[in-house]
């Protein structure tokens, strides 16, 4: 009986031999005077600023390899997302992406397919998502005991000032651009859904927008452009993440109920299927990488932005989040929750 030869595997190369073949899979922007290949990068920064974000994805504490539903994550699904969530940080702060390092710890058995899909992820995030100035300017490989991948972005701010958390005022719009609670609901029909291969394509949808999602890129510099007073990424939910802009801020938000109700409607299927309330993931869902803003009251809101509430003075001096007036139950992401 013919047996299947077994598949390549880290641990069967050398360093230069797995380097050989992820650096053709990567790509320099035009913001890159020197691409990977030597010690270091070197971009262009016109600006005089660069605005840097990082952030790390670990094996069974931020993806599984294979989910309860039976969902294969790919390789590809974690360099996309390894991409796709630096880069709405830098969208965050008005600026676009100039250039990406990607450092890599793999176990020893990690099939070399894997650690191909994942560059040619990161490549596709970059040039889909609309990053066009971005480089993927090289990063760093090592061995451990599980996955682990660390992106780091860098950005231009343009010429123009930064969009911090600290800057809404009372009597502001607070709009959203992107999804709010679909990459929950996704990571739900994950871990507790039917088989994946069952799933209808809207709720196959959700799960992409949870392994791959697809932060408005061009919202950040359009959001600084229309004199944006605040700006974050939506990373851990929206009451979290709220909580931290008022905070910074000294105010409160004041969310509107029924347009989170009207969220809540587009995720009302897999709610339905998993006897959960849309609303949760609406109010406490994170990784969906949108963005959360406050405009001044006469400002015209920038294409892909939609009004959600009002900024409202601090209440007793207590920053804080409100529904419709009634204080809110702050949830969503936490790293070190137990």
């Amino acid at each position: 009986m013919r047996t299947s030869p077994l598949p390549l595997t880290v641990g069967d190369l050398s360093e230069g031999e797995l380097l050989d073949r992820i650096l053709p899979r990567l790509a320099a922007g035009p913001s890159a005077l020197l691409g990977p290949g030597d010690d270091a990068a070197v971009l262009a920064a016109p600006d005089g600023r660069v605005v840097v974000s990082t952030d790390t994805q670990t094996q069974n504490a931020d993806f599984r390899l294979e989910w309860p539903n039976g969902y294969v994550h790919t390789g590809y699904d974690v360099g996309w997302k390894a991409a796709a969530q630096n880069l709405s940080d830098i969208n965050a702060m008005g600026a676009v992406a100039t250039g990406i390092v990607v450092s890599l710890t793999l176990p020893q058995a990690t099939p070399v397919g894997w650690v191909e899909d994942l560059a040619k992820g990161l490549l596709d995030a970059v040039r889909s998502l609309g990053a066009s100035r971005c480089a993927l300017a090289g990063g760093d490989l090592g061995r451990g005991g599980e996955l682990s991948v660390t992106a780091t972005v860098l950005g231009s701010l343009e010429g123009r000032q930064p969009v911090l958390r600290s800057g809404a005022q009372a009597g502001d719009r607070l709009a959203v651009a992107g999804p709010l609670g679909s990459a929950a609901a996704g990571l739900a029909l994950l871990e507790h859904g039917p088989a994946y291969e069952g799933l209808e394509p809207a709720l196959r949808e959700l799960v992409a927008l949870q392994c791959r999602p697809v932060p408005p890129l061009e919202a950040g510099p359009a959001a600084a452009n229309s004199g944006a007073r605040a700006l974050m990424d939506l990373s851990d939910g929206l009451l979290r993440d709220g909580l931290r802009l008022a905070a910074a801020s000294g105010v409160r938000l004041d969310l509107d109920p029924d347009v989170l109700a009207l969220h809540a409607r587009t995720l009302k299927q897999a709610g339905e299927l998993l006897g959960a309330d849309p609303l949760e993931w609406v109010l406490g869902g994170g990784e969906d990488h949108g963005l959360l803003a406050a405009f001044p009251a006469d400002a015209q809101l920038p294409h892909g932005f939609a009004a959600i509430g009002s900024v409202m003075p601090a209440d007793g001096g207590e920053p804080g989040v409100s529904v419709g007036g009634k204080p809110a139950v702050t949830r969503g992401w936490d790293h070190f929750a137990k």
